[in-house]
């Protein structure tokens, strides 16, 4: 069993496909929750406020990407 679990830290993971896009969303959620939770004075409005940012995080980057690839394909 630990020989399985180290081989796994040390060849990775083969993430393909449009499931690695996905892999982003765990990463935004915990930022804008840890953000929010340190700037937020009211506690409950943490989880409004966390997912206001983790959605704009999320749509920045997504845009962000495809204005990188469209300027990759437009000079290729």
């Amino acid at each position: 069993m630990t020989v399985v679990l180290l081989n796994i830290f040390i060849t990775g993971l083969d993430v393909s496909g449009p499931f690695r896009f996905l892999l982003l969303l765990p990463l935004c959620l915990s930022i804008a929750v840890v953000y929010k939770t340190t700037r937020c004075l009211d506690l409950r409005s943490v989880p409004k406020a966390s997912v206001i940012l983790f959605i704009s995080i999320v749509a920045g980057m997504y845009l962000v990407g495809v204005g990188l690839w469209a300027l990759f394909s437009i000079m290729a």
